[in-house]
């Protein structure tokens, strides 16, 4: 028995089946019109279906900021709390409906709050540059481990001095004219010294509810 032909064309060497997506967005171009074709309407479903995973990564500030649907909200949280794995993809399922009911602008407003997410905050940008500034300092004047260990005396202060003549060593280039090259003391100095900064941040912040709590027993 032979096989029955598909009805179709061809376009560019390509055949096109009579009712397939690519068919019906070829007959929307010679239509002129601006009617999503099912290829779009999918791509778009999968991005918004995307865009609600990404959610339940998202800060709780953040989340809160954003001012969604309390139903689209409530179906975050009981996505993270589910573990079951057949029941994780239904309450995914949910949340991509209730993304698809969003407008395009608060889908713009999502992806704008996840890349904030990803970006360092001023604070551990500012971090990271004292942390710099102080393991080029440690490893090239002699007097600033003694420096730090005043600003931070819970440093290990033997570890961090070994760390210092690993790294002044290995600083030195193996013959003259080469490039100086940086260990991995001269890395985990700067690991060391930002953990420290961030736990004075962290103490410093503090503080303040520290003093109060005890304004409050007087």
């Amino acid at each position: 028995m032979s096989r029955k032909l598909k009805k179709g064309y061809f376009v560019k060497g390509q055949f096109v089946a009579e009712g397939s997506a690519l068919d019906l967005e070829y007959k929307r171009e010679l239509k002129g019109t601006d009617e999503p074709t099912r290829t779009d309407l999918k791509r778009e479903s999968t991005e918004q279906q995307k865009l609600g995973e990404d959610l339940l990564t998202l800060r709780t500030e953040l989340l809160i900021k954003l001012d969604l649907p309390t139903r689209l909200v409530e179906g975050v949280a009981e996505a993270k709390r589910i573990t079951n794995f057949e029941g994780k993809r239904r309450q995914m399922q949910f949340i991509g409906k209730q993304m698809r009911l969003l407008t395009p602008e608060k889908h713009e407003e999502i992806r704008a709050a996840l890349a904030e997410q990803h970006m360092p905050s001023a604070k551990e940008t500012l971090v990271l540059h004292q942390a710099e500034q102080w393991r080029d300092r440690l490893v090239a004047e002699d007097d600033a481990v003694g420096q730090w260990l005043t600003l931070s005396p819970g440093t290990d202060s033997q570890q961090l001095r070994s760390l210092v003549r690993q790294a002044r060593k290995d600083a030195k280039p193996e013959k003259p004219g080469e490039a100086l090259r940086h260990g991995r003391a001269y890395r985990d100095i700067f690991q060391l010294v930002r953990e420290a900064l961030l736990a004075n941040q962290e103490a410093a912040h503090a503080e303040p509810d520290d003093e109060e709590d005890e304004g409050a027993e007087d």
